[in-house]
């Protein structure tokens, strides 16, 4: 059994009860640590979208007690064990405090991987099939890392991925959880990779209240020093980004639900129900964070895949805009909008 451990002298020096309520740790991003009102309503979203019954809460507390992964020792609970993990952070200062950060990084990534066993793409990104069928999904992995890391005082949230460690470009296709260190400096901690500390080349952050393409810039110790916007204007520092906002984490939530709809957009076997089911979760995630690129276009597929050219253009024109602020355009952006400024004869739907 692998115990991430900590003196328990340091604990009882800094005279704090532990307590089941969880104590709110200012944030960076938003705040939806584990037992938070925040973390509840995904969960309960999810499940009500899936029709089960219960706690997600619950089972994650369960799923720790039966997986052998304990995090410090003398804690018989999930809650106990963050809420002591953050007396400790709070007892502990310097390269010790950072040391200690990464050790319970690593511990989230090693509990999520062992009680999660599957990924799917299909289903994963749903929490109430965590429960249901022990998969994930990048987005609901990187949510459950965060909200633990918070719990145990940590500053931690979610970023977009749209280039991989070995620099291979995506459409936004990827999310994995980001730590702010006390040292400063930020962490990935990606629980699709056997390893938690990743390279991802492009990420998609929150900057001066909007979104940007970046490029981190890693230093030896896999922590990201500074980012480079993916458009070449002037670098920023790690402290004038931030994980993306709750408004957006929803977004993205209702955004796998409409690409992942059966008989929708992704299955391959489209069918005017299942697309319809799609293009309702992707309106309603553009109703809950209007600068979601990657939802504004794929609503424009659907329209298109519809038959609806009319909307379909007048879709793509939305979203095109919406990559060009944030700094980077994908190549399916471009393509919808040359399909858009095509000749009438070229401009079928498909």
């Amino acid at each position: 059994m692998k115990s991430f451990l900590f003196p328990v002298a340091l604990l009882l020096a800094a005279g704090t009860a532990f307590s089941a309520t969880p104590v709110a740790t200012p944030q960076i991003g938003p705040n939806f640590q584990y037992g938070s009102p925040a973390f509840r309503a995904f969960a309960q979203t999810s499940y009500q979208t899936v029709g089960l019954q219960g706690s997600f809460e619950d089972w994650l507390a369960s799923a720790y007690t039966s997986t052998g992964i304990p995090l410090g020792s003398g804690t018989s609970s999930l809650a106990a064990a963050l809420d002591a993990r953050a007396v400790a952070l709070r007892a502990a200062s310097g390269a010790e405090r950072v040391r200690l950060e990464r050790e319970t990084a690593q511990w989230a990534h090693t509990f999520v991987k062992k009680s999660i066993p599957k990924f799917s793409l299909e289903r994963g990104f749903e929490l109430a099939n965590v429960v249901k069928s022990g998969e994930r999904q990048c987005l609901a992995q990187s949510v459950i890392i965060a909200a633990l890391l918070q719990r145990a005082g940590m500053q931690a949230g979610a970023v977009m991925v749209w280039a991989n460690p070995q620099g291979q470009e995506s459409n936004l296709g990827h999310v994995v959880a980001v730590i702010r260190l006390s040292s400063g400096a930020d962490l990935l901690d990606d629980a699709s990779d056997p390893t938690p500390f990743v390279h991802h080349q492009g990420l998609l952050v929150q900057s001066a209240g909007g979104f940007r393409f970046v490029k981190p810039v890693y230093a030896a110790d896999d922590t990201i020093q500074t980012y480079a916007p993916a458009d070449g204007s002037k670098a920023l520092s790690v402290k004038d980004t931030s994980p993306l906002p709750m408004s957006y984490l929803q977004s993205q939530f209702d955004y796998y639900r409409g690409e992942r709809a059966p008989g929708g957009f992704m299955t391959g076997k489209a069918t005017p129900a299942g697309l319809k089911s799609s293009e309702f979760y992707l309106r309603r995630a553009l109703s809950e964070n209007s600068q979601n690129a990657l939802a504004a276009l794929v609503l424009g597929h659907v329209l298109r895949k519809e038959g609806l050219v009319a909307q379909a253009k007048a879709q793509y024109k939305k979203a095109y805009p919406l990559y060009q602020a944030q700094g980077h355009v994908p190549s399916g952006a471009a393509t919808a909008l040359a399909w858009v400024n095509a000749p009438d004869k070229s401009a079928g739907h498909s």
